[in-house]
């Protein structure tokens, strides 16, 4: 089995301090800032960092009171890959966020979410 790391790191925001953030990255470490349209059920407003050679996704959620951090994992083969976490004590879960159908969200032991994605 193979994983590595992605290049999109995603930033979960309460709302009321999604302002404050995207000012901090943009106006403060002056940082490349950009705004994205998003049409998604749980994501309010999204903007992306350009943050070395990794994309920072500044993303608005409303309901939520502290921010969290996302990650993306890569592997050739997302069902094989699947079933080799199952086995190992890793579950999916979908339901957190939604997304394509051949992509699976997962959480490593401390609670961080991972997307388990196809290296392409």
């Amino acid at each position: 089995m193979r994983f590595e790391a992605g290049t999109n790191i995603a930033m979960k925001i309460p709302a009321y301090q999604y302002a404050d953030t995207v000012h901090f990255y943009r106006d403060v470490l002056l940082l490349e800032v950009e705004e994205k349209p998003i049409t998604h059920p749980t994501v309010l407003q999204t903007h992306t960092v350009k943050f070395g050679t990794c994309t920072l996704w500044l993303d608005c959620v409303e309901g939520i009171d502290t921010s969290s951090i996302w990650l993306e994992i890569k592997t050739p083969d997302v069902p094989n890959a699947t079933d080799y976490l199952t086995t190992n004590g890793t579950q999916t879960f979908d339901e957190l966020e939604e997304i394509p159908h051949n992509m699976h969200w997962i959480k490593d032991p401390a609670g961080t979410i991972l997307l388990l994605k196809e290296n392409k």
